[in-house]
């Protein structure tokens, strides 16, 4: 017997002409938010409020799936356990905002505020955070920070990209990939002592946790970068040593982003 999924019914459906309507916003729901900026266990899911001026807002336990938020002024909101899956928020303002125990799965949070944003409860790991800014310390693990900071990287926001390093540290010291990737950032920089530094405590935690391969481009990261300064110092500075340098970099790069933890 042939088993008809809700996947396969639809496809059936689609493929015959019956067309199954598309779930509209609750126009009803977004009127009240609009205009009372109360709207607890609303159904707000898809609705355009790009912009909106939602501060203080209360969306307790609101359904604000697919919503689209672009830019919206959440300052202060109370979006405590509100369903905000695939919803877009976008450059929000966040600031303050009460986000504890929020569903945030696929959600778009790139170049959003969240300084003293509530993320208790709330997992990120799902969310798109690049360029976010105000990620309080106990909203991710430093495998998220690190993770968020090699995004970063990869776009060559540097300065950024050391800052969710350095908040990976602070959560776990011992975290050997965020010295490497932080000295990577550093080196992006031109800063070399600084880039020579982490990586040298790169080499050394690699080493206690029998990371071969980890220590081992740690230590070539170091050794490439130290020569091109020796040459320097005698006036043989030349850009190929410096490509040399830019090459070991980007063999650690990889080796990071290849999940060399």
């Amino acid at each position: 017997m042939i088993k008809i999924t809700s996947i396969s019914l639809t496809a059936l459906l689609t493929a015959f002409g019956c067309v199954l309507p598309a779930r509209a916003e609750n126009l009803a729901h977004l009127s009240q938010l609009l205009s009372t900026k109360q709207c607890q266990l609303c159904d707000l899911t898809g609705s355009g409020l790009v912009m909106a001026d939602l501060r203080g807002a209360s969306l307790i336990g609101a359904n604000l799936v697919g919503a689209n938020l672009s830019q919206a002024n959440l300052a202060g909101a109370d979006l405590r356990g509100a369903n905000l899956s695939g919803a877009s928020l976008y450059g929000a303002n966040l600031t303050g905002a009460n986000l504890s125990s929020a569903i945030l799965q696929g959600t778009d949070l790139r170049d959003s505020y969240l300084t003293n944003a509530n993320l208790t409860g709330t997992s990120l790991e799902q969310a798109y955070v690049q360029g976010a800014k105000g990620i309080s310390q106990n909203a991710g693990t430093p495998e998220l920070f690190y993770g968020w900071g090699l995004n970063e990287t990869k776009e060559g926001n540097y300065q950024e990209a050391i800052a969710l390093h350095n908040k990976a540290l602070i959560l776990d010291s011992e975290f050997a990939p965020a010295y490497l990737a932080r000295g990577y950032a550093l080196l992006r920089l031109g800063n070399e002592d600084a880039a020579i530094l982490n990586a040298k405590m790169a080499s050394q935690l690699y080493e206690k946790q029998e990371n071969t391969e980890g220590k081992e481009l740690a230590d070539s990261f170091v050794n490439r970068i130290e020569a091109v300064q020796e040459a320097r110092k005698k006036g043989g500075g030349t850009p190929g040593l410096d490509n040399i340098v830019r090459g070991v970099a980007s063999l650690a790069l990889q080796f990071l982003l290849k999940g060399g933890i």
